[in-house]
């Protein structure tokens, strides 16, 4: 038994032995992986805070520029409204004056259709006063023309005096 134990205490020995230098091989590759690690880290940790960096001053300058654009934007609206009202209000006054052009003129066509109503009524009344006064005269004539005919028929024809006198007074 002492040969097994002395067999099983080298292998115990070897088997501690083993994982001693097993041990120490990963503790070394433990320190250069964080040697390593931390190295890239400096270096992309420099990195990051550079970039981080120009990202907030990207991102404040953005933001400026954002202001300034709001800012042109809502003069911009001010303007195109105050151009709005202005143009309405000139539309607005435009109208007025036209429609005040209208009122005039419409009340100036009235009053020239009254006056040519008043003349086509007075030259209606001067027309049946015409007409009543030629179909007196007609009437005259024909009262004139029907004594004629009765002092020819009397006198026979007979007298150029009486003819020329009763020619004169047909003609007036």
């Amino acid at each position: 038994m002492s040969n097994s134990i002395v067999r099983g205490y080298r292998t115990i020995s070897q088997h501690l032995n083993d994982l001693k230098k097993e041990n120490f091989s990963l503790k070394l590759r433990i320190y250069f992986l964080e040697e390593t690690f931390q190295h890239n880290f400096e270096d992309s940790g420099d990195n990051v805070l550079k970039k981080n960096i120009e990202l907030k001053v990207e991102v404040e300058s953005l933001k400026k520029e954002l202001e300034e654009k709001q800012q042109l934007l809502d003069k911009a609206l001010s303007t195109a409204e105050s151009l709005s009202n202005q143009n309405e209000a000139e539309l607005q006054c435009h109208l007025v004056e036209r429609q005040e052009e209208i009122s005039h003129m419409q009340e100036i066509l009235e009053t020239k259709v009254q006056l040519l109503q008043e003349e086509a009524e007075l030259a209606r009344g001067e027309a049946e006063r015409m007409a009543s006064l030629a179909d007196s005269e007609t009437q005259r004539c024909l009262a004139l023309e029907r004594e004629i005919e009765a002092r020819l028929e009397e006198n026979g024809g007979s007298d150029g005096l009486l003819n020329q006198e009763v020619l004169t007074d047909k003609d007036r």
